[in-house]
């Protein structure tokens, strides 16, 4: 991406991959980090952060592994996130290196409070060590990207001082974190303002922000900043990350796309110029918000802003008769603007594999060999038992096949027992990760948890289950049932997820997937394993 420090558009920075995935319970493997780049490549983000490069061997490979698949010639900015230290930048800078645009986001802290508490240096210690972080990084890449930590709450006039340094040293972006989401819109865009009028040198670079949810006013504090000069932002997919989560790019993106004609004069446009203000395709928005909450496990609330179920729902009977004379009168944009399709019947079970390939080319999906055959075996079952199969059936068999989740365990036989008259009962037959295969019974409060007492029977690895989850993908009795788990382990959380017209089938599924991650995770990072199993009740 070439530089220019005053773009006429706004450049969206993704760190889903990295602060999204702090979020509790939303580690992702290599692989499925590498599925959600390939999605925001097509979604048009500019900037991908991959990850932070020191944090670990896999978050080391997942950032080289990225900027190797996604980093082309014609694809986004493949970025890494490092501390102002030495090590941490030259791991960023070996990670990053195999793509074509190369990023190093290099932060160190400025308020008061983390400079006293954290850091325990002084501001002319801080002031030294950008100067000499950011050049050493800039010797690395010519792409150099500065965060102040805690901007929000820290001293303006420090604050003026450590952008000037960090200019002057090389860097191209200067980003302004709100890291507690702590401002309010008014005094968040006067931050913007200040920076803008007091940085002698700020000609020369990108202002971006960054900025967390926890008073639920991040989007409104970045539109606000771009209103004052602001022209790069840093938000996640479905608004997740640390906490109350990050400021949400869909949200972002349509207030940009919806209000454009407001945005306009801010970026030195014409009021009524109908050019998109980012280089995002929207339709692609509810495709790579489904396929982060899948493989997340992080469920979209029903009322969530444009990706929410209930987004472009209408019960109320006077908005259901205005919304019929005319979509204008209830409706603000349009569900096919965000990918949202009318749920039309695509495939059935005459059809073949050609068919179903290519449809699910048209769907974005791009699958090897095995993968296809994986699904479209999925797909002729669930054609066999559902008569009418629509592309969300299709999304949701194909993501479910897809996900790179070890599968140590693998269920072989389940089945149930219950009624108002009878105690719960499940029979299970898993097959362990030596290959042996071992059937017990269970009696639970519920079909689903005598499933998963049968299972941890068998499985005997240790968890406590915090939250269980399930939805229908489509209308209808017979539709698909999409089931997310929730397990925790010594403070982790892993989570599982799996799809089935059988909603016992997909519950249990669902289970093994997290209790796989669990056990790899054990067999990777050697974690202790007690022999007592903590099993939360669900019905």
């Amino acid at each position: 991406m070439k530089f220019q420090p005053n773009p006429d558009r706004i450049i969206i920075f993704d760190t889903t991959l990295r602060d999204g995935e702090q979020c509790p319970g939303a580690t992702l493997n290599v692989d499925e980090k590498l599925v959600i780049a390939r999605q925001l490549a097509r979604l048009g983000v500019d900037v991908i952060e991959a990850g932070f490069a020191i944090a670990s061997h896999g978050d080391f490979d997942a950032v080289s592994r990225i900027a190797e698949a996604v980093g082309t010639e014609d694809g986004p900015v493949i970025c890494s996130l490092a501390r102002s230290v030495k090590g941490d930048i030259e791991a960023a800078a070996k990670a990053v290196s195999p793509a074509f645009h190369r990023r190093i986001h290099t932060f160190i802290a400025t308020s008061d409070i983390h400079l006293q508490y954290k850091l325990k240096k002084t501001r002319s210690e801080v002031l030294d060590i950008t100067s000499e972080m950011v050049a050493y990084a800039k010797s690395f890449v010519d792409d150099i990207e500065f965060s102040p930590e805690d901007a929000g709450r820290s001293d303006p006039e420090f604050l003026y001082q450590v952008l000037e340094r960090a200019i002057a040293a090389g860097a191209t972006t200067v980003n302004i974190p709100d890291t507690v989401g702590y401002t309010t819109p008014a005094e968040f865009g006067a931050i913007i303002r200040g920076i803008k009028e007091n940085v002698p040198n700020i000609d020369q670079a990108i202002i971006s922000v960054h900025g967390h949810n926890d008073l639920g006013l991040a989007v409104a504090n970045f539109l606000e900043a771009v209103k004052n000069g602001a022209r790069q932002l840093e938000c996640t997919i479905n608004g997740i990350g640390e906490r109350a989560g990050n400021a949400a790019l869909e949200e972002l993106v349509m207030a940009l796309h919806v209000r454009r004609q407001y945005f306009n004069p801010f970026l030195g446009r014409e009021p009524e110029s109908e050019a998109s203000l980012t280089n995002i395709d929207t339709r692609q928005i509810y495709k790579t918000s489904r396929l982060v909450s899948n493989l997340t496990g992080m469920l979209v609330q029903p009322n969530k802003a444009i990706v929410g179920a209930n987004a472009f729902a209408h019960e109320s009977g006077i908005h259901q008769d205005g919304i019929l004379k005319h979509k204008r009168t209830y409706e603000i944009m349009d569900a096919q603007s965000i990918g949202l399709n009318d749920n039309l019947i695509v495939l059935g079970k005459h059809s073949g594999r050609h068919a179903f390939q290519s449809r699910m080319r048209e769907l974005g999906f791009e699958l090897t060999d095995p993968e296809v055959n994986k699904a479209f075996v999925r797909f002729k079952e669930l054609a066999d038992k559902k008569k009418e199969i629509t592309d969300w059936d299709l999304e949701a068999i194909v993501k479910d096949e897809i996900q790179q989740t070890p599968e140590l365990f693998h269920l072989e036989f389940v089945q149930v027992s219950c009624g108002n008259q009878a105690r719960p009962t499940a029979t299970v037959t898993v097959r362990t990760p030596d290959g042996q295969e071992l059937t017990d019974a269970a009696i639970g409060t519920g079909p689903v948890d005598a499933v998963y007492q049968a299972i941890n029977r068998v499985a005997n690895v240790p968890n406590e289950l915090i939250e269980f989850s399930v939805q229908s993908v489509t209308a209808g009795i017979d539709a698909i049932g999409e089931v997310t788990i929730r397990l925790r382990y010594q403070d982790r959380v892993f989570s599982g997820h799996a799809v089935n017209t059988d909603i016992i089938v997909a519950s249990a599924q669902a289970y093994l997937n997290a209790l796989n991650r669990l056990y790899a995770s054990m067999q990777t990072e050697s974690i202790p394993q007690s022999q007592e199993v903590v099993q939360s009740s669900v019905s």
